[in-house]
Formats: C-alpha cells, structure tokens, sequence
C-alpha cells in the first residue's frame, strides 16, 4: 500500500470517530478500542496505544500488553528519577557535571552546545526530556546508576513492566519479540499517570515535570495533532528507523480535557516497512490515535 493511500485510510478513519464525540462516561472503552483497530488496519504496521483516566481509573487500551521499545520516550522518566532523587536528597539536582567531546553523539544539541562549561545534573533532565539530547540522558544515567536505577524507579512506581537495559544508541535497537529496552502501553500509560498525578514527586516538581512536557516540541505531529488546541498537553517521544527492525514511533504523555480529571496516553506504532527517515504517515498514526483519545474523553 502506497503512502497516500494510507493517508487516505487514516483519514477515513478519523472522520468515522468524529461522528460520534461521546463523553466518557457515556460510552464503553469497548468502542473505542475498536476505533484504535481501524486506526491500525488502515497504518500498515502494530499499534499498541493506552489511555489512563486518572480520576476514576478507566482505561482505553488496544494492545495494551504488546511489548514496543521504549526508543527516547524513556527519557521522560529519566527525568524524573533525578527530580525524585534530588527531593529525596539522595542527589544534588544543581551539581555541576562534565562530559568529553567522546561522549556526544547525535541529536546532542545541548551538550555539544555546553561541552566546555558542562551543566547541572537539573539541566541536562531539561535538556533530556525538552529537546531529547542523547548525550545528556547517557551522562545522567551515568551519574544516577544507569540503566537499572531506571529499572528499579519504575518498579518503585508499581510498574513491573517497564525495564531498561542499555544506554544510546544501542537501546533503540528493539526487533520483534526483544524484550530488553522495552514497555507496555498500559504499564507506561499508568506510569506516566503516577509521575504527573501522583505522589512520586512533589508538587513542585511534578509541575515542573508537566512544564518540561509541554515545552516539548518532538510531538506536535503525533498525538497532540490530534487533540483539542486548547487543551492543555505535554508528550515526550521515541522514534527508532534502525536497520533491521522495522520502524518504531512512540508517543507518551498527558492530557486535560476541562471538566474531567486528566489523562495521561502511551503509543506506539511499528510500521511494515524499514523507514529510512522520520515518516509524516507514520507520525499520523498516533495523531489518529489521538483524535480517539480526543473523542472518548468528550473532546
């Protein structure tokens, strides 16, 4: 099937949602996950996609216990175990670190911009979440514990789901069936709930968490395109096009619709094909899975 014609189907598909813009507690998750299905059969790949309603814990899910890679979307939680291990005064978030011109690697905008006055530990979580720096999550992962510090914070939160088990580049190579590096979306969907709603972080810091989010521009294609311009949102995203295995978008983050308690959404979508370059058909999927979002929620 040729890009366009996705872009028809997916098109298609978000006019038959829009038929039907229900409140929440006026329709069965049930229907919606089946919009998701149609979402998936028009993409061309898996779509696994969760949606947490953090006020009376209801959830839409399609896929929901598939495993997909984590890709850079693990760098929102990142940020967040320092903001928990500063609060805890276990780590100094404003410490001063440094990195050498070995560590940067691509999509470093950040570090390479800072790499003679390095930065604080609390800059470069910014720096992570806001502009996806490569560097800046590897040098934070050093200085937290790496990869299984991630690991045990996410099982902290109650998500035995989640793990990391390596550092970039390598963690973004995820074939089928992996499951190093890897989630599922209604584990995130609820971990992301946890860190924004909960009492992981403090209030100080999970508004400051929700301000990194929305400052966070990688998203305004995929999910967020989908959603209500005035209801305020914030993402962090993945993207993997290693040669191999095929080509893996993620989306994660947040929602709040007025009215209603907010919510929080994990998406993933693997496309068929090996993409060699960011694909806007395959960033349209997770914007249609949006559009559902938007309309069980009553958007």
């Amino acid at each position: 099937m040729q890009a366009v014609d996705r872009r028809t189907w997916l098109a298609g598909a978000g006019a038959l949602g829009l038929s039907a813009c229900v409140p929440v507690q006026a329709d069965r998750p049930g229907r919606f996950a089946a919009r998701l299905r149609i979402v998936e059969a028009a993409a061309n790949g898996v779509l696994g996609a969760s949606f947490h309603d953090t006020g009376s814990g209801a959830t839409v899910s399609h896929n929901g216990y598939a495993r997909f890679p984590h890709c850079s979307s693990f760098k929102l939680s990142l940020a967040a175990l320092l903001l928990a291990r500063d609060q805890a005064g276990v780590v100094d978030a404003d410490r001063a670190v440094r990195w050498t011109r070995d560590d940067l690697m691509s999509v470093s905008p950040f570090t390479t911009e800072r790499l003679e006055q390095g930065a604080s530990l609390r800059e470069l979580a910014e720096a992570t979440q806001t502009l996806s720096d490569n560097t800046a999550a590897n040098v934070l992962l050093r200085e937290l514990g790496g990869p299984p510090a991630l690991t045990e914070f996410w099982r902290g939160l109650g998500d035995e789901t989640s793990r990391l088990d390596r550092i970039e580049p390598d963690l973004n190579n995820v074939p089928p069936g992996e499951v190093m590096d890897t989630t599922t979306p209604d584990a995130m969907a609820r971990t992301v709930g946890e860190l924004l709603y909960g009492e992981t972080l403090t209030p100080a810091n999970r508004t400051l968490l929700r301000e990194w989010m929305i400052a966070t521009r990688t998203g305004l294609g995929r999910v967020r395109a989908g959603l209500p311009g005035a209801w305020p949102a914030g993402d962090k995203t993945g993207t993997s096009i290693w040669p191999g295995m095929g080509s893996v978008y993620v989306d994660i983050g947040f929602v709040e619709p007025p009215g209603r308690a907010p919510i929080t959404f994990a998406t993933y979508f693997r496309a068929a094909q090996q993409h060699l370059t960011i694909r806007p058909e395959a960033q349209a999927v997770l914007a249609e899975a949006g559009r559902v979002l938007a309309q069980w929620a009553g958007g």
